[in-house]
């Protein structure tokens, strides 16, 4: 059972406090997957919606296969999401009710099938984001105080 990240969304935990994961399949066409295990996408801006009891991904960019021709896929489709029905009905509740957001957080083959890690997230305020970075820093310094520390003992 071997995972390869495909694509990272590295600013979803900077921008959203994520509080559930849940892995999806995607729908694709044969140009997609193949630009997919070459790294070519980006889903920096994208998002999920439950729509009519399906899941669908939005502003995912798959850039165009550069050996396929005339089956070239469109690059910024929407894309359906394979979701059993009652992870969608509990997440319709969840983004319903409390005004939760899915986020894309990576996307990443597994046993061959193309996957995405959907995360349920609540927004961040420009004040969390500014405290989150204080503490990063913050632990970075207690670190190399101890790294320094560790050097001197040894002799």
């Amino acid at each position: 059972m071997t995972n390869k990240v495909v694509i990272a969304n590295k600013k979803a935990r900077f921008q959203y406090e994520i509080i559930e994961t849940f892995e999806a399949g995607i729908v694709l066409q044969g140009t997609e997957v193949k630009s997919l295990r070459l790294g070519k996408g980006n889903i920096q801006d994208s998002y999920a919606t439950i729509q009519d009891g399906e899941a669908f991904l939005y502003n995912m960019h798959i850039s165009p296969y550069e050996q396929g021709n005339i089956y070239n896929h469109d690059p910024d489709r929407t894309r359906k999401l394979l979701l059993h029905k009652q992870e969608i009905k509990r997440l319709t509740g969840k983004v319903v009710e409390r005004g939760l957001t899915l986020v894309p957080l990576k996307i990443y083959f597994k046993n061959g099938k193309a996957k995405v890690e959907l995360g349920l997230a609540r927004g961040k305020s420009l004040v969390d984001r500014r405290k989150d970075i204080a503490r990063r820093d913050e632990q970075r310094m207690v670190e190399r105080e101890f790294k320094q520390k560790g050097r001197f003992k040894i002799k």
